[in-house]
């Protein structure tokens, strides 16, 4: 009886073991299943798109360059910008975004106002420039199709992105499919309001204290303080395209 009692717990005790050992490599499988597809995506700024593509590719992650900007500390073909950050930990095949620099800006941004749309176009592409955000709206003595603003305006320097957004007359009887946002800071929030307003778009306020700034030192000339009740900020930024579903923020100067 002894010794089928020790025989018992023998068993027993090799049962437990190989259930321990079973276990531990179903955990050890599970965490190399898991961690053996992340990999930390690499710092690529300062890249070449292809010196970055080939070390993404390296590691299983798809590069995408989704944005092209100007800069005067990159150079021309290099990545500017990267999402994720240098460091993040994420699953192979994660899709890797940046932007390009195109250099210091070279182009000289034309003049399309007054143009038909499609003529303007076809200027911007040849001064190596993209269209961008295209608005509508009627308006009354321009004929359909004719460029009634565009920002960045003509001969505008130290322009961030290659693309150039256009407000162009529809027909009179068109409803507009929306507007390019203006530049409304420096104007008293009343008038933002107003202009907004009168396109059916709205707005909201918010207050902030502004510092008086300091008075000019030697030759320097003195900087103007900002004017109470004047718009210091915008969102959306001037350009993009608004309508009446947009709402738009404003950050005004106590």
């Amino acid at each position: 009886m002894r010794r089928h009692v020790i025989n018992f717990f023998q068993i027993g005790s090799l049962v437990m073991l190989l259930v321990a050992v079973a276990l531990l490599s179903a955990i050890a499988t599970m965490h190399f299943a898991i961690h053996g597809a992340e990999v930390q995506v690499p710092a690529l700024k300062g890249m070449t798109v292809a010196e970055a593509r080939s070390q993404t590719s390296g590691l299983g992650l798809d590069l995408d360059v989704d944005n092209r900007y100007y800069s005067g500390d990159v150079a021309a073909g290099h990545i500017l910008t990267q999402s994720p950050e240098p460091g993040a930990v994420v699953r192979r095949e994660w899709r890797v975004r940046v932007s390009e620099s195109l250099g210091p800006q070279k182009v000289e941004v034309p003049e399309t106002v007054g143009q038909e749309e499609r003529v303007a176009a076809l200027r911007l592409r040849h001064e190596g420039l993209e269209v961008g955000v295209t608005a509508r709206l009627p308006w009354p003595g321009a004929a359909d199709g004719t460029v009634l603003s565009q920002d960045p305006p003509a001969h505008a320097q130290g322009i961030a992105r290659p693309s150039i957004n256009l407000l162009v007359a529809a027909a009179s009887d068109d409803a507009p499919d929306g507007f390019v946002m203006p530049d409304l800071t420096a104007l008293p929030v009343v008038s933002a309001q107003a202009e907004l307003s009168s396109v059916g778009i709205q707005s909201t306020t918010s207050l902030v204290d502004v510092p008086v700034a300091p008075i000019g030192v030697g030759l320097a000339s003195p900087t103007l303080p900002v004017r109470p009740g004047a718009v210091i900020a915008q969102e959306p930024l001037t350009g993009e395209r608004v309508d009446q579903s947009t709402v738009v923020k404003l950050t005004v100067a106590k």
